[in-house]
């Protein structure tokens, strides 16, 4: 694939950067200069969205930090399904092997999914029954940014982004050797899992081992497979129910890292083989085979005076095939993406309170699809931007600034025939914010928005019959940017036992890219399907997502607190209502915390969906009760037993944001026991 000008001259300047680092680190080596403090040990950093790092209690964007000690306990999920009951976060759902993060209603090529700030450069933005090519289990922090002001990714980052950071490229060295092992089985589907990690120094290089091993069967269902809406929508038969069909995962990861780390920087590199293989569940004996390979290199060097703190970069290749077999030892299509993306940035010097950043960024991807259910041609997508995000930050007062500026070039022949089309855009896209203090324990901020995103190889070039969504899926060509205003106010506030979090915001769209029925059928083999195609209209997104939490009993190391979660978003084209809008959620949680155990009750409200799109089926309400615990039964914590029972009361519950809510509930009642070991 030849590279633009522009995507080469950027690459070029990308990559080049890392190989300066060496020689630079390598004579920093001999100085013995401290490092800067880490700000983290003050307060919880964000780092995603903002290279110098901003505290969470003073982000004017709304994030959400999993830190290593939750990830160690967690359910042995997707990332999707992970974080689909955080505030603002749905899960796509589609099946436990594919559920990719839903942003404040928003999916697909409008979410980055990161890994360490570089993107995964997989499928899985192309189909919802496309696997993520990560795991939380090699993660041991995960930042969210919700929202669009994420001009550090780019204008595929307009509905937000979730940031997988792992240590695999080790930072610092380990004093000895550093590591965790964890081990869980759950009831619902009779599934284990198994992850560890280790760091160890030798000489000047710290070296990073780790994998990941899960496996789980069809998982059980509280009720009937098909809703009764469906039932009496179409007069299709409920079943019996018992388990989902086609509903297994098997995933297996492993990696190794290495960093030469100096007093004033590190450099590293690492390998990463992923394999998964998952039932569709959209269909009976149709299943997926995933296969990545990835090579990263990380790098940072810091800087004793002058207007830049430290200069980091980052490199990622990956090899991406995704086979769909429909039955043992048959192959159908084939999905394969092979690219590379590389960052750097210059982080500024504070100057009395005035951090910023400048970056470049570059992507060169080819995407191919083959076989007779390719519903996308294959294509050549490159990009290149450079942006800039600033920040003053007085005493009681202070401004946010941002702008990036993307070329991208997506090429493809047509699958109907004909020439090959080349279409470029360039975006634009900022962001403007001042905050206030009105005392030690109040932050308000207000900021204003503009994004711009170009339309993805989906969106202008598909044209076949979509299987997994059960549509025949019509792209456009001639389909523009899409361009956003969002305007987001956020609260944070802090008195005596209670901490509490708001966010409201409200987008309005122009260019909108909306898939919507034409009202004509696809007949294929006797069966019809609908036409779907993408089309550009007016849109308005707004909604809030509130957090509590209030301290009732505190006594030594024991604490009773009670917290309290809420969100709602509400969407509307200029065709009527969007699709596939979640619906409110009101989440309350008891929690017990001490030093050798922690408890928690939790009660969650979703509400009823039936503010609809053209052909979309209501969502009926549910409310999920869960109960957990953990016990670190030794004075050192090194070793956590947990346990998990979720959804107690079997409760039918569907997620109104997937395309198989109708055909497959979430899991019923299940009881998932573990334990992990920090060494």
């Amino acid at each position: 694939m030849s590279l633009s000008p522009v995507s080469r001259a950027a690459l070029t300047a990308v990559l080049a950067a890392p190989l300066g680092w060496g020689v630079m680190a390598a004579a920093a080596a001999a100085q013995t200069v401290a490092a800067p403090q880490d700000p983290a040990t003050l307060d919880d950093v964000i780092v995603t969205g903002a290279p110098f790092g901003i505290s969470a209690r003073a982000t004017t964007i709304a994030t959400t930090v999993i830190d290593e000690e939750t990830l160690a306990t967690a359910p042995a999920a997707s990332l999707g399904d992970l974080v689909a009951s955080l505030p603002g976060m749905r899960s796509t759902d589609f099946a436990p092997g594919a559920s990719r993060p839903v942003i404040r209603g928003l999916s697909g090529p409008r979410v980055q999914v990161l890994t360490n700030g570089i993107g995964l450069i997989d499928a899985s933005s192309v189909s919802p029954d496309h696997q993520v090519a990560t795991d939380p289990a090699e993660a041991n922090r995960i930042e969210i940014v919700r929202g669009p002001a994420t001009l550090a990714y780019g204008g595929t980052a307009i509905g937000g982004v979730v940031n997988v950071l792992d240590n695999r490229i080790p930072t610092e060295m380990p004093d000895g050797v550093d590591g965790l092992v964890s081990a869980q089985t759950s009831s619902v589907d009779d599934g284990w899992s198994a992850s560890g990690r280790a760091t160890f120094g030798l000489g000047p290089l710290a070296i990073n081992i780790d994998g990941v091993k899960k496996e789980a069967e069809d998982y059980d269902i509280p009720a009937p497979a098909i809703s009764q809406r469906l039932t009496d929508a179409e007069g299709i038969a409920r079943g019996p129910g018992g388990t989902q069909p086609n509903s297994f995962s098997e995933l297996e990861s492993w990696g190794v890292g290495a960093s030469w780390i100096g007093s004033r920087g590190f450099l590293g590199a690492s390998y990463k083989d992923l394999s998964s293989t998952y039932g569709t569940v959209a269909e009976p004996d149709v299943f997926i085979q995933l296969e990545q390979t990835r090579e990263d290199v990380r790098g940072e060097l810091r800087f004793d005076g002058g207007p830049f703190r430290k200069l980091t970069g980052s490199y990622g290749h990956a090899d991406y095939t995704h086979t769909e077999f429909e039955g043992p030892g048959n192959p159908g299509t084939v999905f394969q993406s092979d690219g590379q993306e590389a960052r750097v940035d210059l982080v500024q010097q504070n100057r009395n309170g005035w951090n910023g950043a400048v970056g470049v960024q570059a992507l060169s991807r080819t995407f191919e699809a083959i076989g007779a259910e390719a519903f996308v041609p294959s294509s050549d997508i490159e990009e290149a931007g450079i942006y800039t995000v600033q920040r003053l930050d007085r005493a009681g007062w202070g401004l946010e600034g941002g702008l990036r500026y993307d070329r991208r070039t997506v090429t493809a022949t047509p699958l109907s025939g004909g020439s090959e089309i080349e279409r470029d855009f360039g975006n634009w896209s900022g962001s403007a914010a001042a905050f206030i203090r009105p005392s030690s324990n109040l932050f308000l901020g207000l900021s204003l928005a503009h994004n711009e995103r170009a339309p993805s190889e989906v969106e202008l070039f598909a044209d076949g019959l979509h299987v997994a969504t059960g549509v025949y899926e019509r792209g456009d060509v001639t389909l523009d940017n899409e361009t956003v205003n969002t305007l987001e106010g956020t609260l944070h506030y802090t008195a005596g036992r209670f901490r509490g979090d708001l966010h409201v915001y409200a987008s309005k769209y122009d260019g909108f890219i909306d898939e919507r029925d034409t009202g004509a059928v696809f007949v294929d083999g006797g069966e019809s399907f609908p036409i779907f195609q993408f089309v550009q209209t007016g849109a308005e997104f707004r909604g809030f997502e509130a957090e509590g939490e209030y301290d009732l009993w505190t006594s030594g190391d024991r604490s009773l607190s009670l917290e309290g979660a809420a969100d709602f978003v509400d969407a509307e084209t200029d065709l009527g209502p969007a699709a596939r809008i979640p619906p409110y959620s009101v989440t309350g949680r008891l929690n017990w915390t001490s030093t050798p155990f922690d408890a928690s009750l939790e009660v969650r409200h979703v509400g009823e969906q039936d503010e609809l799109a053209a052909g979309e089926l209501g969502t009926d309400g549910y409310t999920m009760v869960n109960l957990s615990g953990s016990w670190r039964p030794f004075a050192d914590r090194a070793v956590t037993l947990f346990a998990e029972g979720h959804n107690l009361t079997d409760e039918e519950a569907r997620e109104h944001v997937s395309f198989l809510k109708d055909i497959a509930p979430l899991p019923g009642r299940n009881l998932r026991v573990g334990v992990s070991y920090r060494f």
